[in-house]
């Protein structure tokens, strides 16, 4: 064997290393997000089960079950801030920054794919029209969406403005 195939072999072995160690770090937040969330269900005396998976390169988390829309809020604004709290517990248990996404009796899954056709639908209206269109003001979650359905479209997005009014600018070819 030569060297540059023992240096080969020894790369995909170290890529390998990194990919299950960062897979099981997301599944070691994703239990401590769980263990947080967890107890706050059982202080709180609401029922709901917990689905950790792994997405994207993170963490992400979906509870379901009883009566949990006041969780959500209008808009996702509680959902939002449970979130960044799960992610201020994990960052404490664990010492490291914490990407996780939390959803909650499906918002943001159903989210998603309203997003998705709203990206399509402005998508089909830029090349129809040669025009760029600018979005309503979305939060980051939000944006992501769209950027990502857009760029698999094939257009090109970017965001502009200042929170909490920062859009989406989809643009023509």
């Amino acid at each position: 064997m030569s060297e540059v195939d023992v240096k080969d072999e020894a790369t995909e072995a170290n890529k390998e290393g990194v990919k299950k160690s960062q897979v099981e770090r997301l599944e070691e937040e994703g239990d401590a997000a769980a263990d947080y969330l967890e107890a706050l269900l059982d202080i709180t005396d609401l029922d709901g089960d917990i689905d950790i998976d792994v997405e994207n390169g993170r963490a992400a988390l979906s509870i379901a079950g009883g009566k949990l829309g006041h969780l959500v809020g209008n808009n996702g604004e509680v959902l939002d801030a449970l979130q960044e709290l799960t992610r201020l517990a994990v960052q404490t248990s664990l010492g490291e920054r914490s990407r996780l996404m939390l959803d909650i009796d499906n918002f943001r899954s159903d989210k998603k794919e309203e997003l998705a056709k709203l990206a399509h639908e402005t998508a089909d209206e830029v090349k129809s029209t040669g025009s760029a269109i600018k979005l309503k003001p979305m939060n980051a979650f939000e944006r992501k969406v769209i950027h990502d359905t857009i760029q698999e479209i094939g257009l090109t997005s970017e965001s502009e403005g200042e929170e909490p009014n920062r859009c989406v600018v989809v643009l023509p070819e």
